[in-house]
């Protein structure tokens, strides 16, 4: 890895304002997905170093809450501004780690940056209010406080984003973080840290706890009760854990869980741009990302002529080394993600799904890049209809009637984004209104942006990120009661 900027690939937690080695002096490799190589070894930190950093990050939440909102917004915009002066570094690093193409990983650093912009902006508008007084001589005065500590539970499959999308409200809020990223991708959470250390933040408001304990460091954030508030992306069922463990000390909690995002494609859409946002929605990131389109579903008067041109395009991307020129589709992070995909594609080939292109390992066995994958033929009972998929693999079911589709579309205990194309405005109302999302995508597969509110509904979790709203989950609400004024 040539690096522009060595400083940025740091291997040791970051704690009250230093990289330090974990108190046992155990390290675990971090590895390459494409090929297997150690890219290093990295601190690996155990319940007391998370306690250290939990009791750095409380004493720093009594200076930094004090900062006023002005004094932190320009750190955090220098923050911002650092994040994109080291891009093609940042992005390099995430791509070694994580495996995405550059092309995506530098496009991953500035939307988590953006974050970092948007709420050093919304710092200065956090508003409190007046309100009419119920008696005579009382005066209702409503103020918005910082949670207090937060800790913040990161995915490895945007390393940097993640990381950003929670920790900027946060911060801009004037609350204190401890981060427990990945253990598969801790070396852009670093990298952030040793930014922020440049930023000008003071010792202990950001704090990184880098783990293969992920178990036991999660029980250490949901049970001390100095940390107030419990940011959470990953599976639904780790989710669930998290959130039983936080009622005991009734802590705030906002979770961004699993999905099985419907695509749907109805008879007047226009085939061409819904192809294109199949390939986006689909196989950005190789599949990995809890709003990858899950389940494709296609009004019947179009189905073949649809199935045709996705398949055609699917074929075009190219898989390969994420820092290759060209790249469009990198390997997938692990070998049980690997095979858990393997098990859908066998299941529905057994169920008589039949596959139009992909199925299979791209290399030998040890490979951990799946073609992009088209299965047609598929049905409601096979493993694809149900199961987030996490991977390159677009099952395509054919359907007839608006109301099938809408109730195909809802089938599922998860709730995060859901797209569909049409042209029908009245059709275009009832459709988006129907459907059970928190999010819903209309005629585009691209549907996260700073401003405006990402977050699911059901098995898919609680809480916004990003947008106006993005601040609420790190404020608390203060009521004033001021009497005696007559």
């Amino acid at each position: 890895m040539e690096l522009k900027n060595k400083n940025l690939l740091q291997t040791e937690a970051y704690i009250n304002g230093q990289f330090t080695a974990s108190a046992s002096g155990s390290k675990f490799e971090v590895m390459n997905p494409y090929d297997g190589t150690v890219v290093a070894e990295v601190s690996d930190c155990a319940i007391a170093d998370t306690e250290q950093a939990i009791q750095a990050a409380s004493e720093a939440f009594q200076v930094w809450k004090k900062f006023t909102a002005g004094k932190r917004a320009r750190i955090l915009k220098r923050w911002y501004q650092l994040q994109l002066e080291n891009v093609d570094d940042l992005a390099q690093i995430l791509t070694i780690e994580q495996g995405k193409p550059l092309a995506e990983a530098k496009g991953e650093i500035k939307y988590g940056a953006s974050f970092v912009e948007w709420f050093a902006e919304e710092a200065r508008r956090i508003y409190g209010d007046t309100i009419p007084g119920h008696q005579g001589d009382k005066r209702i005065v409503t103020i918005k406080q910082p949670v207090g500590v937060v800790a913040a539970i990161t995915p490895w499959n945007f390393p940097s984003a993640m990381i950003t999308r929670k920790v900027a409200p946060a911060l801009a809020a004037g609350c204190t973080v401890v981060i427990k990223p990945s253990e598969l991708t801790p070396l852009s959470a670093l990298a952030l840290a040793e930014l922020a250390n440049q930023a000008g933040f003071p010792p202990g408001v950001i704090n990184i706890v880098t783990t293969t304990d992920a178990k036991a460091v999660g029980e250490v954030m949901t049970s001390s009760p100095l940390v107030r508030k419990l940011s959470f992306t990953g599976s639904t069922r780790v989710g669930k854990i998290l959130l039983k463990q936080c009622a005991d000390s009734v802590k705030k909690v906002s979770l961004e869980l699993g999905g099985n995002a419907p695509f749907i494609v109805f008879d007047d859409a226009d085939l061409d741009i819904a192809v294109q946002g199949a390939i986006a929605a689909k196989y950005r990131n190789a599949g990995q990302t809890c709003v990858c389109a899950n389940r494709l579903f296609v009004q019947s008067g179009v189905y073949d002529e649809f199935i045709t041109k996705f398949t055609a395009a699917v074929k075009e991307q190219q898989l390969g080394n994420g820092i290759a020129a060209g790249t469009v589709i990198g390997p997938m992070i692990e070998e049980k993600a690997v095979q858990f995909v393997e098990s859908v594609v066998s299941d529905a080939i057994a169920k008589g799904g039949e596959v139009l292109t992909g199925g299979q390992r791209n290399g030998d066995k040890s490979s951990l890049m799946y073609e992009p994958t088209v299965l047609a033929n598929v049905t409601t009972d096979m493993s694809v209809y149900s199961s987030e998929i996490f991977g390159p693999v677009a099952p395509v079911f054919k359907f007839e009637t608006e109301e099938e589709v809408i109730k195909l579309a809802n089938d599922t205990p998860y709730g995060l984004a859901s797209y569909f194309y049409g042209r029908d405005y009245a059709k275009i109302w009832r459709v988006a209104e129907a459907l059970e999302y928190g999010m819903v995508g209309i005629n585009t597969g691209m549907i996260s942006t700073t401003v405006a509110p990402f977050g699911g509904i059901k098995e898919s979790g609680f809480g916004r990120e990003g947008s106006k709203y993005g601040m609420d989950d790190y404020l608390e609400i203060k009521y004033m009661c001021w009497g005696g004024i007559e």
